[in-house]
């Protein structure tokens, strides 16, 4: 099943937060968490459809799980700077990165109790994760984790603490998964024509992965590839395509999309592009 959100449409710790805007109320909601085994997973998966989100008057936080410290190029401390730099860039409200281990992102209790804390912390209606199949390990576990996590987040049993006090649970309304490398057919496709451009900026903030010229000579990774941001523009503009914009970004739900305004959800479409 495909679903069209069209472009007028709203989308129905203990963690160092690297920036917050000032605009945060006390407890840090957030309508969009959307969380990354690695710095960048955000911005090339579903950036474009996190700017949408803010444009609309909501606000997004973003949880990177690791640092990417294992990562072929950059090092950790340019990985953090550069994921300030999209954060800045982007305008999340908020950046938290937990370094659970890259390549050692193991689903343990501690770990699962990271996320759950920042879960409760920033209260979202809709989390966005790394998809449950995919080429890097590290993503498959993120995906576990975090679907895990949001569950577990509702159960008051589970007693989570954040700045000497109890947290209150908090279970997320909706759970989508982003595209990688792997493309399955998505369930949602999203109309982001009037944030793809915007959103090449916060992925060109993670300078250090992607193909320059006078790096010529560094290994080469999935992403370092010349062809690979062009690949991405293809997929956002066939992806568009499937919905009559220039450009999308789809999503697999976990579970079903429960519809109470049926209007809301299925809009007259705009005619296909000639």
């Amino acid at each position: 099943m495909k679903l069209w959100l069209p472009q007028e449409q709203s989308l129905a710790s203990q963690s160092p937060i690297i920036q917050k805007t000032p605009d945060l109320d006390s407890h840090d909601n957030v309508y969009a968490l959307a969380f990354g085994a690695h710095p960048d997973d955000v911005e090339l998966s579903c950036g474009a459809t996190l700017l949408k989100i803010m444009d609309e008057g909501h606000r997004v936080a973003v949880c990177d799980l690791t640092s990417g410290e294992m990562g072929t190029l950059g090092t950790p401390e340019t990985r953090r700077l550069e994921a300030l730099h999209a954060q800045q860039v982007m305008g999340y409200s908020a950046r938290e990165i937990l370094d659970l281990g890259d390549s050692e992102l193991f689903y343990t209790q501690e770990n699962l109790h990271k996320i759950i804390r920042i879960i409760r912390k920033h209260r979202p209606v809709t989390v966005f994760c790394n998809p449950p199949e995919e080429r890097h390990p590290d993503h498959m576990k993120a995906s576990r984790l975090v679907y895990d996590a949001c569950f577990y987040a509702g159960l008051r049993r589970i007693e989570t603490m954040l700045d000497g006090e109890p947290q209150q649970p908090h279970r997320p309304q909706h759970l989508l998964y982003y595209i990688q490398f792997r493309q399955p057919e998505p369930d949602i496709i999203v109309d982001i024509s009037s944030t793809f451009e915007r959103s090449r900026q916060g992925i060109m903030a993670f300078g250090s992965q992607f193909y320059k010229q006078d790096r010529k000579e560094e290994p080469v990774t999935m992403i370092n590839r010349r062809e690979f941001l062009t690949g991405l523009e293809a997929r956002a503009h066939a992806l568009g395509e499937l919905i009559g914009a220039q450009y999308g970004e789809g999503f697999k739900l976990s579970g079903n999309l429960a519809v109470r305004d049926f209007t809301c959800v299925f809009t007259r479409p705009t005619p296909p592009r000639q």
